[in-house]
């Protein structure tokens, strides 16, 4: 019979913590649905105390799903463990996610403590933890980087505390797969009551190991994994879920199964990277674009002959149709409706309506549409209700002559408009904007994506711009890139803090 291995999704908190990808509550409760929808088995949900944000979306969290359980994090404080739990009323099923840093660095320098010290305040969280529910998960932080005899003396105390479930985080992605490996074998070989509980990973990717290390501690007894989607995460982000997910699935020797619906990964994939504003690189694995192409003759002639010879995973369990319906301006609503619903996106008929619109000028324009182009559209309303919107913009550019740009702006119903030169047309542009917003801003980032590869594809722009002694972020897509980095600037305005 199989192991069980449970999936702890992290995007909604780890995940989240990526600069520029913050979610509002909305957008969190449509990626936990999807979550669910997958099979998830834990939710990480937020950081309560850490905000009103993250505390209101861990409750609206809990009431919009079912069956995964919702975990709220906390550090070893009695005060973080009140509002997790005032947090996680409404959940159906509750876990509290609390600990402390245990390696010599963090007891050191962070806590300026003593092993015995901090083995103490562990166990208190944990009790106190236990008083208000029964799935206590505990956090050895930073345990990649710390010794494996007080490690286990950490894991042993605060299981006979009442932790169920103990995490064996990796914090800085320091260490090798054989490495960890050893320290979750290790665990499992020398703390008297491990079988009362079970050992978690928690891999960060800074050196290219996150999802190595996370397969080495399961090899070794680890039967919970967390992950997020895409692997996105602090730093270089976490684990990736799809690529566990699709190891375990192919490796049938491994004797171990998920809960997962493999299917739905393709879709949740491209919801979280569109909502994020995060792309997916196109040589990622399982998800990105080039993941089931092939461009060499040779490659190609051994999958038309048998997909076997290259392919170890039929796109279709992971959600990615083959055979996909080509949008073209000859689409009808239905067909993009189809699309969206593939993608993970359901729209009223009002929305679906408005998004079809541009749709049509979109495709007049491209020559082909991709999901990418689908999901920046599906979330273009999110500007429907902006203070400040762009009414029209004209640039003059060229060779030997200075860039000139003239906008008009509608701002709460008023009309305003502008012009001036400057240093290239988008230089130019946002120039004859600030001319119309009269404060004192500083573009701090700008980067443009493109999206795939055509001359005529969607330009994505995203931008920082630092106002008041705040950084904000804004985001822009469209087929003029200098349009698109107007609108970037003008989403970062519309969420200053007037």
């Amino acid at each position: 019979m199989s192991d069980r291995l449970f999936i702890f999704d992290t995007t909604l908190r780890d995940g989240e913590q990526v600069p520029g990808c913050q979610l509002n509550t909305i957008e969190k409760i449509q990626v936990a649905k999807q979550l669910e929808a997958l099979g998830v088995d834990v939710i990480e949900a937020g950081f309560p105390v850490s905000s009103p944000g993250d505390f209101n979306s861990v409750i609206e969290i809990s009431k919009a799903v079912t069956w995964p359980t919702i975990c709220a994090l906390t550090r070893a404080i009695q005060n973080d463990i009140d509002v997790a739990v005032e947090a996680l009323r409404f959940a159906k099923h509750k876990r509290i996610h609390t600990g402390i840093g245990t390696s010599d660095a963090h007891i050191r320098y962070k806590f300026n403590a003593t092993q015995d010290e901090i083995i103490e305040r562990a166990v208190a969280a944990v009790k106190y933890a236990r008083r208000f529910v029964d799935e206590v998960e505990f956090y050895a932080e930073d345990a990649g980087r710390t010794d494996n005899a007080y490690l286990a003396r950490v894991v042993e105390a605060v299981i006979k505390a009442g932790a169920r479930i103990i995490n064996i985080p990796d914090t800085t992605g320091y260490c090798l797969p054989q490495e960890y490996g050893d320290k979750i074998k290790y665990l499992m070989e020398n703390v008297n009551g491990i079988d009362k509980a079970i050992i978690s990973t928690h891999c960060h990717n800074d050196l290219g190991m996150a999802t190595a290390n996370t397969m080495a501690g399961v090899i070794n007894g680890a039967r919970q994994v967390e992950v997020t989607i895409n692997g996105i995460g602090e730093r270089a982000g976490n684990t990736s879920l799809e690529e566990v997910a699709m190891i375990v699935k192919c490796h049938k020797g491994l004797n171990i199964e998920t809960n997962l619906n493999t299917k739905q990964i393709y879709p949740i994939s491209r919801l979280v990277s569109s909502l994020m504003n995060m792309p997916v690189q196109p040589n990622k694995a399982i998800v990105g674009r080039n993941a089931f192409a092939h461009s060499s003759g040779i490659h190609q002639d051994g999958v038309l002959k048998n997909t076997n010879t290259y392919e170890i995973i039929d796109p279709h369990d992971v959600g990615i149709d083959d055979n996909a319906i080509v949008l073209t301006a000859r689409s009808g609503r239905a067909a993009l409706k189809n699309r969206l619903k593939m993608l993970g996106v359901e729209l009223n008929q009002e929305k679906l309506d408005l998004i079809y619109e541009e749709f049509l000028k979109l495709a007049d324009k491209k020559k082909d549409i991709n999901d990418d182009d689908i999901l920046l559209l599906a979330g273009a309303d999110r500007t429907l209700n902006h203070r400040i919107k762009l009414e029209y913009l004209q640039v003059t550019s060229g060779v030997g002559v200075q860039s000139v740009a003239s906008l008009g702006l509608n701002i709460s119903g008023e009309h305003f408009e502008a012009c001036a030169s400057g240093n290239g047309p988008i230089d130019a542009a946002i120039k004859a904007l600030k001319k119309i917003i009269d404060r004192h801003m500083e573009l701090k980032e700008f980067t443009i994506q493109a999206i795939s590869k055509g001359s005529d594809d969607m330009g994505k722009v995203h931008m920082q711009v630092e106002y008041n002694g705040h950084i904000y972020y804004g985001f822009g897509a469209n087929t003029d890139i200098i349009a698109a980095s107007v609108e970037a600037y003008i989403d970062c305005i519309n969420k200053f803090k007037l």
